[in-house]
């Protein structure tokens, strides 16, 4: 029998097996086709992960991937030079100017070309402070989905306009963009895209708990029906009262005792039970965990120290260039990326009992009304030397071609500047990288920019502009999901059910090809 069909039977065999124990033979004929579909889901053989993140405030996408043509470029100085401090970049080649102010456009200096290879007639660059993501782009290991957002199904600027025309709920607000980005659905949803992935697949896992894990910020990307996230910190899992050693104020005793109160009841009331089922489910997975995992600082995860205990905060690989002192400064977020390439090398290893796996990573600070030359700038800087040190460490460990990161975020701003920052957008371009990405390319088409009536801020000039020129999506949240879900192993009829509003695409445009 070939290895993927035989890897398939062999997690149905193990699902089925389960169910059956909870539902008997009576169990609903939708339950075990459900089963049968969930099976064909799993056909791809192997470790992988799926890693989200998520970029918390609404990403300025305009600042982050250009187009550098002629019309573009009058377009975009045009509406992004105004006082009292002008966010337009520089062109490429302008060399950064020491003497201007801290993180200004013209202390970084130019935006840095890239050549898509489908590149639709133009010319495009990246943010001054992304010249590591530039270096993977080049290098075919990342790839640009522009003006992606969330759609029911496709929608003209005319029909924006329409008030029949079906449209996401409450855009442009923060908590419900997040919602929408992670779960399809505003602030309330309980179940995301990545943990139902997890529910299809998490039978490959022989310790479910280590299927859906943040690294950062508690998601409901995460959750699923039956997969429940678990949250891990730079430093290792969030412990229930105990050290590393499983002691408090030094003493095991003490600890044995505390971890015994928290995992017993007195009663059968079922928030009880609940309560401590969770309790011990923590106090096992962080057990579990922590004798899976090799050290932080070893290589090629961390710089082991000459001497004395690993300190992340000193580790020069967990380190960027801040643009605001012009020193070397840790990075957070890149220590978020170190501690899940280290429960993806247990993974891989075996230790940890998972063939798949979805991670959530974040940062925050990206709701730019204002000061944007200044924060924007570092939060660039952060992200693109986080995405370097991940890919480094997964090509030093083999496991490059069967992870992949893609970037999401609330929502992208407008075009139009409100004196020194911009506000709520809707579509925004995003990277996916990896070494099964067909990289240094651009999958979708890049939107047209104009520039505002003279009465008013409306972009008539574009047809892909909204108000303040805010982006209209092209490419919907749906078929981005579709296409990393079927790379992580899912079937197209598994997709349609995890992804409803994919029935309104064309069948054709739904898998948008950035994936080997």
């Amino acid at each position: 029998m070939h290895p993927h069909h035989d890897l398939a039977r062999r997690l149905f065999l193990r699902r089925a097996a389960a169910l059956s124990a909870v539902t008997g033979v009576g169990a609903p004929l939708a339950l075990n086709l459900s089963l049968l579909g969930s099976a064909a889901a799993q056909g791809s053989p192997g470790y992988r992960a799926l890693v989200c993140l998520f970029l918390f405030g609404g990403n300025d996408a305009f600042n982050t991937v250009l187009a550098t043509d002629a019309a573009s470029w009058d377009a975009y100085t045009r509406t992004r030079t105004q006082a009292p401090d002008a966010i337009a970049l520089r062109p490429p080649g302008t060399a950064p100017d020491p003497g201007a102010a801290v993180a200004s456009p013209a202390r970084l200096g130019g935006v840095l070309p890239i050549a898509p290879l489908t590149a639709q007639g133009r010319s495009y660059a990246l943010h001054p402070l992304l010249g590591e993501a530039k270096t993977l782009f080049d290098a075919g290991r990342l790839a640009i989905v522009p003006n992606v957002g969330p759609l029911l199904r496709p929608t003209t600027k005319a029909q924006y306009g329409q008030l029949s025309h079906p449209k996401p709920a409450r855009l442009f607000s923060h908590n419900d963009q997040q919602n929408t980005w992670q779960a399809l659905a505003p602030e309330g949803a309980t179940r995301g895209w990545g943990g139902r992935m997890g529910d299809l697949l998490a039978s490959a896992n022989s310790q479910p708990v280590f299927t859906a894990i943040s690294a950062g910020s508690t998601a409901v990307w995460l959750a699923g029906d039956s997969v429940r996230q678990y949250r891990v910190t730079g430093n290792g899992a969030v412990t229930l009262g105990v050290d590393g050693n499983g002691r408090v104020f030094g003493s095991t005793a003490i600890g044995s005792a505390l971890q015994q109160l928290a995992t017993s009841t007195r009663t059968s009331h079922a928030l009880e039970l609940d309560t401590a089922a969770v309790a011990r489910r923590s106090i096992d997975a962080e057990q579990a965990r922590r004798n899976a995992l090799r050290p932080a600082g070893e290589a090629p995860f961390g710089t082991p120290p000459a001497s004395g205990s690993y300190n992340p905060n000193n580790d020069p690989r967990l380190q960027y260039p801040n643009p605001l002192t012009g020193a070397m400064a840790f990075n957070a977020l890149a220590q978020q990326f170190q501690v899940v390439a280290r429960l993806i090398d247990a993974g891989r290893r075996g230790a940890t009992g998972v063939q798949r796996q979805v991670f959530f990573v974040s940062l925050g600070g990206f709701d730019t009304h204002d000061l944007q030359n200044r924060n924007h700038a570092d939060l660039m800087a952060r992200v693109g030397q986080a995405l370097a040190y991940f890919d480094r460490v997964l090509v030093d460990l083999g496991a490059a071609g069967q992870v992949t990161t893609f970037s999401a975020s609330d929502f992208g701003r407008t075009f139009t500047s409100n004196g020194d920052g911009t506000d709520h957008g809707w579509g925004a371009h995003h990277v996916v990288s990896g070494g099964g990405v067909r990289g240094g390319d651009l999958y979708g088409r890049f939107p047209t920019l104009g520039v505002k009536n003279t009465n008013n801020n409306n972009f008539d000039s574009s047809p892909d502009q909204l108000g303040n020129g805010s982006l209209l999506p092209e490419v919907s949240v749906d078929q981005l999901g579709y296409t990393l879900g079927q790379w992580f192993g899912l079937s197209p009829t598994a997709l349609l059910d995890i992804f409803p509003n994919l029935v309104n695409f064309d069948a054709g445009k739904r898998n948008l090809g950035f994936m080997a």
